[in-house]
C-alpha cells in the first residue's frame, strides 16, 4: 500500500506562485518496485474530467508536461523524503483546480491517489 498526502493549496491572485508537495509512504516504496515508479499531478475543475498535468520518474527522473503549463510549472521530487512537488508560477484562473497527487507503478495494477488540495486563482 501507498499513501500520498498532498499540501500547498491555496488561494492566489493570477500571476502568483504556489508550490505544492506530495509526501508519499508505504512498504512498496522500500522495495525495487520504485524502478517503475512514476509520480505526477493531474487536476480536476468543476464539471471538467480529470486532466494530467505534470509526472515524473522516481528513479530516472524523466519528466513530461500538460502543453498549457510548460514554463510555468515544474515538478521535482526529492527521492530521500519521498516527495514530489509541483512549483506553479504565473498561475491564471483557469489553473484553478483540485490538484491530485499519483502514484503509478507502470506495468503494474498498483496506481494510487492522494485525497486532493484545492488551488483557486482569482482574476
Amino acid at each position: 500500500q501507498v499513501r500520498l498526502v498532498e499540501s500547498g493549496g491555496g488561494l492566489v491572485q493570477a500571476g502568483g506562485s504556489l508550490n505544492l508537495s506530495c509526501a508519499a509512504s508505504g512498504r512498496t516504496f522500500t522495495t525495487a518496485a520504485v524502478d517503475w515508479l512514476r509520480m505526477g499531478w493531474f487536476r480536476q475543475a468543476p464539471g471538467n474530467e480529470r486532466e494530467f498535468v505534470a509526472a515524473i520518474g522516481w528513479s530516472t527522473g524523466s519528466i513530461d508536461y500538460l502543453d498549457s503549463v510548460k514554463g510555468r510549472f515544474t515538478i521535482s521530487r526529492d527521492n530521500a523524503k519521498n516527495t514530489v512537488y509541483l512549483q506553479m508560477n504565473n498561475l491564471k484562473p483557469e489553473d484553478t483546480a483540485v490538484y491530485y497527487c499519483n502514484a503509478d507503478f507502470r506495468g503494474s495494477p498498483l496506481n494510487y491517489w492522494g485525497q486532493g488540495t484545492q488551488v483557486t486563482v482569482s482574476s
